[in-house]
Formats: C-alpha cells, structure tokens, sequence
C-alpha cells in the first residue's frame, strides 16, 4: 500500500523519525542536505549554458541573478532513492530544519522530484514522539519568502567570494580565498594583532599585605588589602596607562610608584596601626542568563568544556538528531511553556521548593537581526531527561553537552542570587608622615538561587579569580587593624587579548555580522586556509591575513567595513520577512546604486590600479636610524625587509613577537647571505648554506634571479647541525643522500632520512635507524643485522614518543607525542591529531593534546570513498546476453576511470598536506623559499 514520504536532512534524523512512526506507517529517507546547489566548478555547468561569465559564476547575473542549479556527483544517487521512495508515496511530508536553509532545501526536493502527489511542509524544533505528530497535524505549505532569503543570501556570497577571491589570487600574496563574513572575521583577528603590535607596556607598582583585627591572634581572621590611595590621590593601575605609548594618561591626577618609591612606602609603613576608615555593604541581585541560543553555546562550550565552536556545533547536531535536545541553530532566548513547566518540575524535585520564583521568567533576545523564532536550545520533551539517566546512551562529549545544556535551562528559571559585597577602607600615615588608604573587598552569598544549577564561565581569568568570595570578618568604623604582612608588587600593563573562538564568536554576534549558525564554518575557513592559527586557545592572523586586509582596506573599504557588513545581513532578513525583494537589493549591491558595485569594483580598470608591492608590504617600524622596517609577504612565505637587506620570517613567529629588535635579527642573518662551504667535488658547483623560513638547510649551487629552472637540490641539516658549523663534506654528504649502504641478497640496502627520521630501506622493507648520524656511518654489516631483526609492525619499530603527556580524561588512556610521516601528532591510541602549525611537542600540555583529539574525532572519518564504495553498483535488471559483454567492459571501463581518479585524489590531497606541512630535519624546504 502507498504510504506517506517524510524527508528530512540526514540518515540520523530520518531513523529517530522512523523510530516514532514506525516503518508500516511511513517511509522516511534522508537528502543527505542539499541535493542541488550552484555548480562548484565551470565542468558542472551545463553545455547549453555558453556564457563564460554565467559558466564561471553559475549565476546569470543579467538574467534577474538567475541562479544555475545542479545536482553535485555526490547527490545523484540520493536523488535517484528519492525518486524511488517517491513512486509508491501517498503524499510528501518536507521535515527539513525549520529556517532559511532547512525551508531552501525542501524546495530544490520539490523542484527536483515534482511529486504528483500532495506536498505538506512540517517543521518542529525538537524530535520527540509529541512533536512529530503535532507536526503532521500541523503542516503547512512552502514559505517562499523564507526561500528567496536564503536563495539571496546564496548568490551574494557566490559573487562576493567568486569574485574577490579572484582578486585575492591575483593581488594579495598568499591569499586564495575572501568570503563575506570570513573577510570580516578575519579582519577582526588582524586588528587586534595590530594592537599587540602597537601596544607598549608600561611598569607599575604598588602594595599589598594580610591584615587582622589587631586584638585577635587567629590566622584565619586575616584577610588581604590592597594600596588604594597616598595621601589624596588614586595609586595608578593598569588603567591609568596608554597603551600605545606606556604612558599615564592623565599624570597630574595619580601617583605612579615605582620599584624604590613602593618599597620604601612598604618599609616606613611596617609596624604601623591601620584604622577602618568606613565599611560600606550593600545587597545585591544576581538574575540567571537567558538559555543558550547558537551563539551562546559555542562560547561557553568553548570556556566551560574547551570545545572549539565547530566541535560544539557537531555535538549539539547529534544531540538534536537522536532526539535529546531541542534545534541548535536559533537566535531565540524564548522557551515554551511546556519547556517551562518542565523546568519548574526539574527545580522543585531537584533543588527544593525555595529556589523557584513565584512566576516562570521570560527573557528578551539582544541578537542584531535575529531570524526565525525557534525556541531557545533545551533538552527535548516536556520531561527533560536528567544527565545521569541518559548517560549511558550518549558519548563523552554528547553527554557533557547535554549536562552543560540541562544546566543553563534550568538556571534561567531559577530564583535570583543575592550577593552581599562589603567593601571596608582603612587608613595608616607612615613613620615618615605619608598618609595611605588600604582597601578590602569582600563578598558573601546570602542564597545562591540559579548559582546552585550553574555559573557562567569566562575568557578573562583574572577577572574570574577576582571574583571568588573573599570572606571578611566583621568590621566596624574606628576598629584598629594590624598589618600582619605587607610586599610591593611590580605589575606590567598587557597587551589586548587575542581573540579566542568563543571571544570572536561573541564580537560578530554583538556587531551583528554574520548568522550564529555560520560561526563555526567560518573560523574552520579561516584556519584551513591559513589565516590564523592557534597558539593555545588564541587565533594568531597570518602575514597572508594581513595582506589580505591591507588589500580590501585600501581598494574595497566598504565590503570590508563592519557596520556594512551588518547593515546587509539586515537587508537580507527584510527578505525573509517578504518586506523587500532580494533581486533589487542584489543588483544595488552588484551593479552600483550611487556608488561603484562589485562589478565596477572588480574590473580590470580597478585592479589596474592595485598595486601588489604596496599591499603585501607590512609596516613594522623604523630602526635607530630613522630606516623602515616591512615585511613583504610573498606566496610561500614572509621576509622581513630593510631597504635591500631582507631575511626569512619564521613561520611560527605571531606577528607581535616580531619586534625591531628581531626584525634586526633576521634581516642581520639575511644579510650575512649564505656561508659558503666549497665546492662540490663531483659537479663542481657551488656548496651554501642557509636559513629559510623552515629552518637551516645547504645547496647545491645558486638560485639564478628570475630563471623558471630546476631549483638547486636542497638539503635540511640535521638537528645536531647549524649553518655556522656545518662543514664541507658533512653538506656533501647531505646532498648525496639518500646513501647506498651496500646489496644484500642481490637488493640494494639504502640509507636515508624522512619525515618520520632516519631508516634503512631494502627494497619496500624498511627498518628505522636510531640517530640521523647513522645514515653516515652505518655499515653493510650492522644494516643486515637491523634488516634480520623482526619488524614489528608498519614500517618498523616505532620511535620512543617526543612527550608522554599523561592519561585522556575520558577514556583513561595514554596520550602521547609522536614523529609520523607528515610531522609530529598527538594520539591517544584510538585518534590521531596532527601538531597545529608553531605548536612545539614540548610546548604541548595534556589539556590542549585532548582539546586537538576531541576537535578531530568531531570532524569525523575522511569522506574519501574507498575503491570497493566507489565502484558499487546499484542491482540491476539482467541485461540481454549478447549485452553483456559491452556492458561488462563499460563497467570495467568506468571502474579502472574511477580507480584512476581516486590515485589522483589520493595523491594531491597528499602532495597537498606535505605542502602545508613544516619539514623536520632531513626533508628539503620548499623550493623558491623567499621571494624568489
């Protein structure tokens, strides 16, 4: 019998579904998300399309913006189960996620399939038994405004990323690719290194001592105070300083104690009374947060759980799917009153009848342009599921999700907190007759109300410190103090913290640039291609990233601009609320309304104008002699120039680390030029030997200026080896590897240094070596009894890790650093994570190694078919015999093709990883390292 078809997005989704209303009732199958989408690539256009500009954008943009839709080689065959689902339907239910994309994604269905059939869209905001048939109850039709949002928002970015991009490429050294919001993400990360950079800091210092009420002798009456003014004037403080030139900012108005000047305040101030001078307390209320919406929970997820936002974004996504949490991409703070009911129940049988106020609590949403009005992210049902009875079903890291989810929900229906934070000042004149206030803050929780389900993490640690309760005992007006202790403290003004993901995700939000439910993707962008890069939790921006910024600011100002940006995300939503057309808006935005549009921008008049010298040359500063100082970004790398001296950036050194005085270093070694060794015996050329942005390495001959040549052969030292030390023979010997150590058994045994070290190679059996300086050294003799020891698995006996870094807090088991073939990597046995880029494996801890597995095993399994999976076949009619045979050879045909595309695949996603990869000692650096 026909029945109903449900389609939704994804197999998880589509079996929780089936799950509530069983196979006999429904059919549900997954799109496996967007089964059409704009051409990748000019090949998937189609041939009846000639016009090169609609072939290479996909879009016809003199045609209404007309868009050119097809079905990627990955969709077709979840295409062609649709269309099987659909011949014995009864009717079609659209699930798709209830937003702009999940309503987009049921019309390309639907223009795909054109069922005969009736068509019902039904949307929910959680999978749960309840939900689900409410929405069958409740199913509408296709919101095509919703559609022409989306469709929108889909053909802006294809211009603005096709486009710029191409520009980027041509202009901007380095840069491939310029998105949107990713453009503007990355923009943020740069200025707040051009602050770093631009920052000086300033010293300062000041007081602080343990205090007690002079008539009690007890040790835990003592409490701490700090120097809070001399005589009637503030002690300066962080504050009170420029960061731009490390000087007060209003001089006459603070004292600036320093070293001598604090210590002697200190000295002359030992065995004084202190006199409480006032005792200020007041009581205060502490309202719960608003539950999560998208953004929300990936910045706590990444301060509370150390989760990256992509890593959150996955979790949450499995939560949602198997039915535990309510829809995670939302900008709602709104929660139903079935998810407040269930709330309040959660609280009275868990907490007790005193932490629930009278009535439930509604919070308003502060998002710029906040979309669709879906619920705030809960726990599904009008029950929620406690943590502990669900762990069982969940992962670790669904579960401390779930439990970090559960939580906020909870609080924001909790009772206030009230605070009661004391403040006491007390007062001394030192034996010298300087008069001097202290200060102690303190505070106590009269009820802990929300506090007892959850506290909001932070990104600042120190302000996190300081706000722990500090307990002091009662005081009154005119109570004599004793100083128990009393040190002068130096402090140093920091620079402005670099942006984390959970910090960066908190600015878009605030400027309203970008949707919440993009976030993750965008930071992956920006890591994956180079952009910024970790150094612990903070994002480092590129010398690339600043050639890229310094581009778009000085030629495209306004695409770059933050309040423009916004200002189009708000354009966009007044589409989806049908109160304008996207085409209109596409054409002012493309064409010009005023003022030049895209087009014009991206001409070739425009681009004539650009030029690239100037835009990849990164002012650092001027030297003691008035020189300027730049570093000149180049494709494969940076080198930091002064006039005609110039020397190799390192690729690990972040922007603000390079100061004038390193800048003087590099450009110091640049100018020294390469060491020449001697020449080479056998081709009497030219032995050298250098630094490049990879490390030091020698070579055999000079690099001709401008020759599209061979390169040199290249060599990288061994760990032991520097270019001051090297010698002749040692360099020669470098570069004659790999060495033939002698033949065995009639097969030549070599001797030869790679990613993963030193190693003997017999053929296609290898043997690991101990020392790089045994590839010198070791005998025919000694090699044949390392060949005649058992291998004990893969290409050997592995290497003794780089850093045992202690047991994985969730499965228990060892995490350590190894040396693989494509450089160090951390593995806990089970996933394997490679070192980010300027991570060294002794800087590496046990908190970040688990926070780089986690982020790993998120991303999931490679989704590089397998031979087998790519010539599966679907089963088939059998063919007429005298067919067979033709058919048989196709299908041989197309399996050696398909055989032959995935080599390729293979081979340039490898070529690819090598390419982004720093080489270890033994591996030859990049050819071209420099300008050149």
């Amino acid at each position: 019998m026909a029945k109903p078809l449900v389609i939704v997005e994804s197999p998880a989704k589509a079996k929780t579904i089936e799950g509530f209303l069983g196979r006999d009732r429904v059919t549900v199958k997954a799109s496996y998300g967007h089964v059409r989408d704009l051409p990748r690539s000019a090949k998937e256009v189609p041939k009846t399309v000639t016009n090169p500009v609609v072939r290479r954008l996909g879009i016809d943009i003199d045609d209404h913006f007309t868009p050119i839709y097809v079905v990627p080689d990955s969709s077709k065959e979840h295409v062609r189960q649709l269309r099987a689902a659909l011949k014995d339907a009864s009717e079609v239910y659209l699930a798709t996620d209830e937003d702009r994309e999940g309503e987009a994604i049921s019309w390309h269905v639907l223009e795909i399939l054109k069922p005969k059939v009736p068509v019902k869209r039904m949307v929910f905001h959680e999978i749960t038994r309840e939900a689900i048939e409410e929405a069958i109850d409740n199913s509408r039709t296709l919101d095509m405004k919703l559609v022409e949002a989306q469709e929108g928002r889909r053909i802006l970015d294809r211009l603005f990323g096709y486009e710029m991009s191409l520009v980027m490429r041509r202009r901007a050294g380095g840069a491939t690719s310029a998105g949107r919001v990713q453009s503007v993400a990355a923009r943020l990360v740069v200025d707040r290194e051009r602050a770093r950079m631009a920052f000086r800091s300033a010293g300062y210092w000041d007081l602080a001592g343990r205090f007690a009420a002079a008539a009690t002798a007890d040790d835990a009456a003592e409490f701490p105070g700090t120097l809070n003014m001399v005589g009637a004037q503030r002690v300066a403080s962080g504050r009170d300083f420029d960061p731009d030139t490390g000087r007060l900012l209003k001089p006459g108005e603070v004292v600036h104690l320093d070293e001598g000047a604090a210590t002697t305040l200190a000295t002359d101030l030992a065995d004084v009374p202190f006199t409480v001078q006032s005792v200020e307390s007041r009581d205060t209320k502490e309202r719960p947060k608003a539950p999560f919406i998208t953004s929300t929970l990936q910045q706590e997820a990444g301060r509370k759980l150390g989760f990256s936002s992509a890593r959150a974004m996955a979790v949450a996504q499995r939560l949602y799917e198997n039915g535990f949490i309510t829809y995670m991409r939302t900008d709602s703070t709104n929660l139903s009153s079935e998810a407040v009911s269930a709330a309040r129940s959660e609280i009275r049988e868990r907490f007790g009848a005193q932490f629930l106020p009278d009535a439930p609590r509604s919070y308003r949403g502060k998002v710029k342009n906040a979309q669709e009005a879906h619920e705030a992210i809960r726990p599904a049902g009008s029950q929620f599921k406690y943590p502990d009875a669900i762990a069982a079903q969940l992962s670790v890291d669904e579960l401390k999700l779930y439990r970090l989810i559960w939580e906020r929900t909870i609080a924001s229906q909790m009772e206030d907190a009230r605070i009661r934070r004391v403040t006491v000042r007390y007062t001394a004149t030192s034996s010298a007759g300087t008069e001097v206030t202290f200060q102690s803050t303190g505070q106590t929780i009269e009820f802990a109300g929300h506090r007892r389900a959850y506290v909001e993490g932070s990104d600042d640690t120190e302000a996190a410190l300081e706000d722990q309760n500090v307990l002091l005992p009662p005081l009154a007006e005119g109570d004599v103090l004793a100083c128990r202790a009393l040190d002068a403290v130096s402090h140093t003004t920091s620079p402005p913290a670099r942006y984390t993901e959970a910090s960066l995700v908190k600015e878009l939000e605030e400027r309203g640039i970008g949707r919440p439910s993009t976030y993750a993707s965008v930071i992956e962008t920006l890591l994956r291609r180079e952009y910024v890069w970790k150094k612990g939790s903070a994002l480092v921006p590129s010398w690339t990233a600043f050639a890229k910024i310094q581009l778009l600011e000085g030629h495209f100002p306004h695409l770059i601009d933050y309040d423009f940006t916004a200002t189009m995300e708000e354009a966009l939503d007044t589409v989806a609320r049908g109160e304008g057309e996207a085409e209109k808006w596409l054409h002012s935005f493309y064409f010009g309304n005023g003022t030049a549009g895209l087009r014009e921008l991206v001409d070739e008049d425009h681009l004539a104008t650009i030029d690239p010298a100037v835009v990849n040359a990164v002012k650092i500063g001027a030297d003691a002699q008035g020189r300027e100082i730049v570093v000149r970004v180049w494709s494969n790398g940076a080198t930091v120039e002064r006039g005609v001296e110039k020397g190799p950036v390192p690729a690990d050194l972040a922007p603000d680390e390079l100061t004038i005085e390193r800048a003087e270093e590099l450009i110091a070694q640049g100018a020294a030029g390469p060491r020449v060794l001697g020449d080479d015996p056998e081709t009497g050329l030219t032995v050298l030997a250098l630094t490049g942005r990879y490390g030091p390495f020698v070579q055999l001959g000079e690099l001709e200026p401008g020759t599209k040549g061979e390169k040199p052969k290249r060599a990288s030292l061994f760990a032991d080896m520097t270019p001051e030390s090297v010698t002749l023979e040692e360099a020669v010997a470098l570069l004659a590897l790999p060495r033939v150590v002698g033949e065995a058994e009639g097969v030549e045994i070599t001797a030869q240094n790679g990613r993963y070290g030193p190693y003997l190679k017999k053929g296609t059996d290898t043997r690991s070596l101990e020392s790089e300086r045994q590839i010198f050294d070791v005998t025919l003799d000694q090699a044949e009894a390392i060949f005649a020891q058992p291998k004990r698995r893969g290409r050997g006996a592995p290497k003794p890790p780089l850093a045992d870094l202690g047991t994985h807090p969730d499965s228990g088991a060892p995490v350590r650093v190894l040396e693989g073939r494509w450089g160090p990597y951390v593995t806990d046995g089970s996933t394997n994570a490679s070192l980010p880029r300027g991570v060294a494996p002794e800087e590496l801890d046990i908190e970040r190694a688990v926070e780089l597995l986690r982020e790993r095993e998120a991303r999931g399994p490679s989704k590089r078919p397998t031979k087998k999976a790519a010539t599966k076949r679907s089963p088939a009619k059998k063919a007429p015999a005298r067919k067979s045979a033709a058919k048989k050879a196709g299908a041989k045909k197309a399996a050696a093709k398909q055989a032959v595309t995935e080599t390729n695949a293979a081979r340039n996603a490898a070529l690819a990883q090598q390419a982004t990869q720093a080489p270890t000692s033994g591996d030859v650096p990049p050819a071209g390292d420099g300008p050149g």
